[in-house]
């Protein structure tokens, strides 16, 4: 374990100016970085007595090996620096926003020359206006169905919207009056997008301009005499009205403004943010986050700012007002911030007495109670993994608990379809952006198959291109020395500046067998000269652990939570690598007799299953009915007919 003050700067040499510093383990690899209005001070707070340091900052100072800073000219400057670094580099001390679900938004694509209403999930893109978000997707299904009486706007796919324009007839919402049916030319382009400009008018908050506008409308056709119409403009204001129910008013100034709440605990907090459009409430997201450091709401309002309002963000989706229970101390450089990303005036503050105040506690209330489902739902977590961690170091004789594990599956039938899997877990939880899957061919075991995926994985790690690895295990009194000036950190990519895709090494390998798994990558990792990364094995039946050239299994108590950590690793392997080889069976055995035919592509494939519906259909038509299909010549289909004659599907008599 690196101590701090082997690597703490020099007296002087850290400037007393805003920047941005970051700290990096043994590896090069960034674990944590912040901002800071004088680096001097911030810094020299991380090197005083290591005792009187938060838990979560204890582990940080001594799992980091150097660190080093940047300087700016101000501190919206630092506050764009800190941002862009947490999302290039990920460091796992930092405070992490994210979603604990995928919210489903109201999506209106104006980059289509039809715009199209849609339940959208996962990330923005541009061209598209977004309402929400919504808890459910549900909620945005009812409203949508009452709108599309008043907005008959596309709500079809392009598949969908193609057909019909090919046979010239609308579909079941066209038919009763839900859609203005732009597919069959019932409406141009113009007065499509006008019927959708209409709409996000009334999604965005201008709803009692719509309803007086129908309202006088109605009064018009009743005075005209044109019952039927005022009967149908009646229906459309009470569709309106049951749509606005179901976003109540909570403010009546028309505000557009986050509201954002936080309920805390020495270790985690919990935050819900309301998005209040128009004096309405859109949507409701939350977290629950870990604290990394000793950090206050202030602070925890600031990392919220920095990243839920981020660039890939639509500009849209920054209010101009945000209220929140304490501001941080850069609240005027942040507010600078988000002003710049919105292109107009945004203002923090703290709402004191009326209705801003007593929504503020509706989500305050909201938060303490997220925070206490997530505790009793994973009760202890924290602690949990951190034993778990320990465990296995202490069993498999590490001198570091393993931050980083991988663990590698195998799957086939005999000999056929072989694939493998690659899982990584960080600090005891799973990273899933980087799961690798492997199709192994030539493999003719398992053992084979291990040695050839082990040796993919690894064989980047010692290209000659790249750096040396950095070792694993690094004394507590021989940190290794820090990059030269100039040059990249190990792992880094020198042209791009970004970390290299698994350029960091695991502390420990997991395959999933006995000893002959375990002996076979073992060797193929002292064939590659990889000596810095811990190896075992997990056998299924007795859930023993087995370490290279030992003859007898560690054996982990069964209510080990190191050993329930093993366990859960390789279960992901095997659910990620059967699921890969269930994929590839399913498409082999799917596959038809037309796909032996020697020069029929997949064009021509597509083509003659869209022309008969089934291989059986093309197994059992002549050679005439198959040339009747577009770019099949009589040669061509002669070849087929001859193909599928001996398949299961043919076998007919064809003359």
């Amino acid at each position: 374990m690196p101590d701090p003050s082997s690597y703490r700067p020099a007296p002087g040499t850290i400037p007393d100016s805003p920047g941005v510093y970051r700290f990096r383990d043994p590896t090069g690899r960034v674990i944590y970085v912040g901002k800071a209005k004088s680096l001097r001070s911030r810094l020299n707070s991380y090197f005083g007595d290591l005792w009187q340091l938060h838990q979560r900052t204890q582990q940080m100072v001594t799992t980091a090996a150097s660190v080093d800073w940047v300087t700016v000219g101000s501190e919206v400057e630092a506050l764009q620096l800190e941002y862009l670094w947490i999302k290039e580099y990920d460091p796992r001390f930092n405070v992490r926003y994210r979603d604990d679900k995928s919210y489903p938004y109201l999506a209106v694509t104006l980059d289509e020359e039809f715009p199209r209403l849609q339940v959208m999930r996962g990330a923005k893109r541009k061209g598209v206006r977004y309402f929400g978000p919504y808890s459910h997707a549900w909620a945005i299904r009812e409203t949508l169905d009452l709108l599309l009486r008043v907005f008959p706007a596309r709500t079809c796919s392009a598949g969908v919207f193609r057909q019909a324009g090919q046979v010239g007839r609308p579909c079941l919402l066209g038919d009763i009056g839900k859609c203005s049916a732009p597919c069959v030319g019932r409406v141009d382009p113009a007065g499509h997008r006008a019927i959708v400009d209409e709409f996000c008018d009334f999604m965005a908050g201008r709803t009692d301009t719509m309803v007086r506008r129908l309202e006088r409308d109605m009064h018009d056709a009743a005075e005209a005499l044109e019952f039927e119409r005022a009967a149908r403009l009646r229906d459309d204001v009470a569709a309106l009205r049951k749509a606005m129910e179901k976003q109540t008013v909570v403010l009546g100034d028309g505000t557009d403004a986050d509201v954002v709440a936080f309920a805390e605990d020495p270790l985690e907090a919990a935050v819900q943010v309301f998005h209040v459009r128009g004096g309405r409430v859109r949507g409701q997201r939350g977290w629950v986050v870990e604290k990394v450091e000793q950090l206050t709401t202030a602070d925890l309002v600031h990392h919220f700012c920095t990243q839920v309002y981020g660039p890939e963000q639509g500009e849209t989706d920054v209010p101009r007002e945000l209220l929140v229970p304490e501001l941080p101390a850069d609240a005027p450089a942040l507010a600078d911030w988000l002003t710049a990303r919105r292109g107009s005036r945004v203002t923090l503050r703290v709402p004191q007495r009326g209705d801003k105040r007593a929504l503020m506690e509706t989500v305050a209330r909201n938060a303490g109670e997220a925070l206490t489902r997530h505790k009793l739902r994973r009760a202890s977590d924290l602690t949990t993994r951190s034993q778990a961690l320990e465990e296995i170091a202490e069993a498999l004789g590490l001198a570091t608990a393993p931050l980083r594990i991988e663990c590698f599956d195998v799957s086939q039938i005999q000999g056929t379809d072989v694939v493998a899997s690659l899982v990584v877990f960080e600090d005891g939880l799973p990273r899933k952006a980087e799961y690798r899957r492997f199709a192994v061919r030539g493999a003719t075991d398992d053992l084979s198959a291990m040695s050839e995926v082990l040796r993919r994985r690894f064989a980047r790690h010692r290209q000659p291109s790249d750096e040396p690895p950095p070792q694993a295990s690094v004394p507590a009194d021989d940190v290794p020395a820090p990059p030269a000036v100039g040059q990249p950190p190990p792992g880094v990519d020198p042209q791009t500046g970004r970390p290299r895709r698994f350029a960091y090494p695991p502390q420990l390998v997991v395959v999933d067998g006995g000893a002959p798994q375990v002996q076979a990558a073992a060797t193929v990792l002292a064939e590659l000269g990889v000596d810095d990364v811990a190896l075992c094995g997990l056998a299924k039946r007795l859930e023993e652990v087995w370490l290279p050239g030992d003859d007898y299994p560690v054996i982990l108590p069964r209510t080990s939570e190191g050993l329930y950590l093993l366990q859960r690793i390789r279960d992901e392997a095997h659910r990620f690598a059967i699921t890969y080889h269930r994929q590839r069976r399913s498409k082999r055995m799917t596959a038809s007799g037309l796909d032996q035919v020697p020069g029929l592509g997949e064009t021509r494939r597509k083509a003659l299953l869209r022309h008969f519906g089934s291989v059986r259909r093309i197994a059992s038509a002549t050679v005439d009915e198959i040339t009747e299909v577009p770019g099949i010549g009589r040669r061509t289909a002669e070849t087929i007919v001859a193909a599928l004659a001996g398949s299961p599907d043919g076998g007919a008599d064809r003359t």
